[in-house]
């Protein structure tokens, strides 16, 4: 039998011991809820970095096909371009013909009124029967008018020829000028999306390395809740060898019952040791586990 001293002293044994474990159980808790805290924000980077790469895909597919847009146009406007040379090239030429010709031939009247002229004189032959010398001097006249009006009626078909140009060229022009806008401003929204996508990558990049970082913070974490349990094991296997020696008198089915507490009790903290030993997330009945050592 222990005496009164010796019990006594076991007892403070067993007092110190449960002072240990109550520090170890709310460092392990503390520790845990670190944990928990870390994982809540790296499982938060984790979204935003997914939203960011969904958001940088659709950026480089519309940046792609912007430029591509603006590829295809620019091979339009070139074509364009090199129709409209043909045309000014063509304008120029048919306007020197026709100046050339106005020139050599003084052609200054319209068609219409050398045919008026025309007709009048024959006209003036048919009703007025001149004599045979005034006759010869009109049909002379009437001669060179209609020799003046073929000529007129070449410049009038260079003209017409001219303004068909200028028309076509200004429609051209038009395409062109269109086709231009449209390139700008295509390649001003693929130029801003691509700034877009570069900025957004950068930050991917930084907020990896903050979940990196996270990562590693989790990995200390489980090794210092592993780290802590081995100690409160130890310190509640001494404290159960202690209350053996002392000896308390109880009833045999409190004891029975007691025994069968502690061994459930056992067995659920083995589960939970190996489940910090394997870095796992304790539940809220885990950490209640832990605390569930009935103190005597």
């Amino acid at each position: 039998m222990l005496t009164t001293q010796e019990k006594q002293h076991i007892q403070r044994q067993i007092d110190d011991l449960h002072k240990d474990i109550n520090e170890l159980r709310t460092s392990l808790r503390q520790i845990n809820d670190s944990k928990e805290q870390l994982f809540t924000q790296r499982n938060a980077l984790g979204k935003q970095i997914s939203t960011s790469i969904r958001e940088i895909k659709e950026l480089r597919r519309d940046r792609d096909t912007l430029t591509s847009e603006v590829k295809k146009a620019k091979s339009e406007r070139d074509v364009l371009a090199k129709q409209i040379k043909e045309k000014i090239d063509a304008f120029k030429k048919v306007s020197t013909v026709k100046k050339e010709v106005e020139a050599k031939h003084g052609v200054r009247q319209s068609p219409g009124a050398l045919k008026q002229q025309i007709e009048r004189l024959q006209y003036q032959i048919e009703t007025e029967a001149p004599s045979f010398e005034k006759e010869q001097k009109i049909m002379k006249t009437v001669r060179d008018l209609e020799k003046k009006l073929k000529e007129v009626q070449k410049v009038s078909g260079m003209w017409e020829d001219t303004r068909g140009l200028s028309k076509e060229i200004d429609t051209l022009k038009d395409k062109a000028d269109a086709l231009h806008a449209t390139i700008q401003e295509k390649a001003k929204t693929s130029q801003q999306k691509h700034e877009k996508l570069m900025a957004l990558s950068k930050k991917v990049d930084e907020l990896k390395k903050q979940e990196a970082e996270m990562n590693k913070q989790i990995e200390a974490k489980k090794t210092e809740l592993s780290e802590k349990v081995k100690p409160l094991d130890e310190k509640a296997k001494q404290s159960n060898e202690l209350r053996k020696q002392v000896g308390e008198e109880v009833k045999e089915e409190k004891i029975k019952t007691e025994a069968q507490k502690k061994r459930k009790l056992s067995e659920l903290q083995y589960e939970v040791q190996q489940k910090f030993k394997k870095g796992e997330k304790l539940t809220t009945q885990d950490l209640i586990i832990m605390q569930s050592i009935e103190e005597k």
